[in-house]
């Protein structure tokens, strides 16, 4: 199976000139925690809700003029669309991550694909089962699971 079958179509793209602030506010309305930045057509980072707790709120920076470049992540981890899930699950396995961008051969950003995505698919739920037992056990939290 490949990701683009079980991928979310069109994630919502942030400018990196967004404020924390606009960010945080954005995530609770798509209900979602992470958020693809781009600039000129190209994905240049990530931002997600812990970022801005760890990398803005912890430091003391002003939600209403702190910009999301100054605290994205910039070295993402990405999968292509015709990969297949099981790569896809490797990935966020070595990463310790829940959510993976998702590139066209161009390299545009098409999707995201997340661990529920794949556990909610058939096929691809062993798969999914396996990426997060990884992720946990990486980050310490199996024990809670």
């Amino acid at each position: 199976m490949q990701v683009a079958q079980v991928m979310s179509r069109q994630p919502r793209v942030i400018s990196p000139d967004l404020t924390i602030r606009e960010a945080a506010v954005l995530m609770r309305e798509i209900d979602s925690g992470f958020l693809p930045v781009g600039e000129n057509d190209r994905l240049i980072g990530t931002v997600t809700d812990r970022d801005i707790a760890l990398r803005a709120v912890a430091e003391g920076k002003d939600p209403n003029s702190c910009s999301i470049r100054e605290i994205l992540s910039e070295h993402v981890a990405y999968c292509f669309e015709d990969q297949d899930v099981e790569e896809a699950a490797e990935i966020m396995s070595s990463k310790q991550i829940r959510r993976l961008p998702v590139l066209n051969r161009g390299k545009r950003l098409v999707g995201v694909v997340t661990l529920g995505d794949l556990a909610e698919r058939g096929q691809a739920a062993p798969v999914a089962g396996h990426a997060l037992e990884e992720v946990c056990r990486h980050t310490g939290q199996a024990r809670a699971m």
